[in-house]
């Protein structure tokens, strides 16, 4: 085994940003399952993110409309994705930096690709359709009844009381990826357990076949399909574009390889003033070093395929129960009343206190969602802010906090103007056909990065790149779909 010539304290350079400082792997806790369900946690969280917009939303108006045979695409979608994800995660254990440093170390450097990626953010992100459609929720629980156009004023207000809801939870706590994470832990648990008591007591066998083969049996694409909607199931039937790419973010939050030496943003209300480096360090190949990474591996392998992967399969299967077994085929889920469909077939079969709980549960998805979204963004572009200007890195004497609740302020505003522009469901769709061309950008870069910075030692191998790039072409596929029918008309 070739041992690299790099000890620590020595300076490497590395592309269009400052060099990286060498320094010693830490060690992870010997492995154990006790040791993992303290560690892990990144992944609940973007569980909670990708359970809200496609499982809850985008998965049963798809499986409404054109029964459970499209289903393969989330099994396409999800299973592409959580490579996709590590290989986010295979640079942050080896630098400490989110992949988007990485992306920025890359000609013509961190200018053009933190507006870049910025933008992209902001196209994907920026449409709080979550916070409203939990509102349709809320709103239907007051209304005792699906809520109409004729609504819309109280459905907007909660949807404002939603949103400002899920800004002020991320002030508090000593570190936001653990405030977000104790969150959305409680969310998953929540929304799970309730899922699986419907599918287990009130769906029959029949039903549980059918949704089953659909994720198994791959087949074709409707003629004269909506690939408005098509496209975003595709896109979000994991998490989705910058949101699986924010993993890298939180991992090195949570102090995941090296991360655990280069500080996390604290929280504004309950946090300390903590040391960010703007630039991430390395370390050595060494034998003992290469060991601890296995480790590592061992812990993400956990956090990604068991919570992340399990989580997104179970939130999809079990919400499509639902559809094809209470839903008439063919109805259209949109609307003010998108996330209160579910409860009113239930309750018709079930009585009232179903009704209560199912707009709970959908509440809680739809939360969980505009939850995570809200620090996506504003940590996407902190960290890119952070690394890419020493302007920004000076300001108000160095407090990254600071950076990033002006962003969350930026945020909000825009979110308090978007929330009024359209409908619920309309918003999400929006966003995520913009992640699966997001998807496409972020697939082809990290190839790139990983291949330009990382040693041959931790590089990827051929069947894991090969599956990114397949990825790419998998969503450049369905983006490419939605704009030819959505833009120019084509109609396929």
């Amino acid at each position: 085994m070739a041992v690299r010539e790099l000890k620590p304290g020595d300076k490497v350079p590395a592309g269009e940003l400052p060099p990286w400082e060498v320094t010693d792997l830490p060690s992870p806790p010997p492995f154990s399952w006790k040791n993992a369900a303290a560690i892990i946690g990144p992944g609940a969280i973007l569980l909670g993110v990708s359970i809200g917009s496609g499982e809850w939303l985008i998965g049963p108006a798809t499986t409404a409309k054109y029964g459970a045979a499209l289903l393969w695409v989330a099994t396409a979608s999800i299973i592409l994705q959580v490579i996709l994800n590590t290989e986010f995660a295979r640079y942050t254990l080896y630098t400490g930096e989110p992949i988007y440093t990485g992306f920025m170390r890359t000609r013509p450097g961190p200018a053009f690709w933190g507006v870049v990626y910025s933008l992209l953010a902001f196209l994907q992100l920026g449409w709080p359709g979550w916070a409203l459609s939990a509102a349709t929720a809320i709103a239907a629980a007051f209304l005792g009844r699906l809520p109409t156009a004729a609504d819309r004023p109280t459905v907007l207000f909660w949807g404002y009381v939603t949103f400002l809801l899920a800004i002020a939870i991320v002030a508090f706590g000593r570190r936001i990826e653990r405030t977000l994470e104790l969150a959305e832990w409680f969310m998953v648990f929540w929304i799970l357990y309730f899922l699986v008591i419907i599918g287990v007591f009130l769906v029959s066998a029949n039903t549980w076949l059918t949704v089953a083969r659909g994720f198994v049996y791959f087949g074709s694409l409707p003629q004269g399909a909506d690939w408005l909607l098509l496209g975003g199931f595709a896109a979000y039937a994991g998490a989705g574009g910058v949101g699986n790419s924010t993993i890298s973010n939180w991992l090195r939050d949570k102090g995941f390889g090296m991360g655990k030496v280069v500080g996390f943003i604290p929280a504004l209300v309950g946090g300390q003033r903590i040391a960010l480096t703007h630039e991430g360090k390395i370390f050595p190949i060494t034998r003992e070093n290469l060991g601890r990474w296995t480790e590592w591996w061992r812990y993400l392998a956990v956090d990604q395929y068991l919570v992340w992967t399990v989580g997104c399969f179970l939130g999809m299967f079990l919400p499509a129960l639902l559809t094809v077994q209470f839903i008439p085929p063919g109805t259209d889920i949109s609307g003010f009343a998108v996330a209160a469909f579910q409860a009113q077939y239930l309750s018709q079969v079930w009585g009232p206190a179903m009704w209560f709980l199912t707009l709970l549960c959908g509440f809680w998805i739809l939360f969980s969602t505009q939850l995570g979204i809200t620090d996506i963004f504003t940590r996407m572009v902190t960290d890119m802010l952070w690394t890419g200007s020493s302007r920004v890195r000076a300001w108000r004497g160095g407090d990254v906090r600071l950076v990033y609740y002006g962003i969350l302020l930026v945020f909000t505003i825009w979110g308090a103007i978007a929330i009024n522009l359209a409908q619920p469901l309309v918003l999400i769709l929006i966003g995520a056909n913009m992640a699966g061309f997001n998807f496409v950008v972020l697939s082809l870069h990290t190839i790139y990065v990983n291949r330009k910075f990382l040693p041959p030692e931790l590089r990827p191998p051929l069947w894991r790149e090969l599956t990114v790039v397949l990825a790419a072409l998998f969503f450049a596929f369905f983006v490419t779909l939605t704009v030819l029918n959505q833009v120019f008309g084509v109609r396929l």
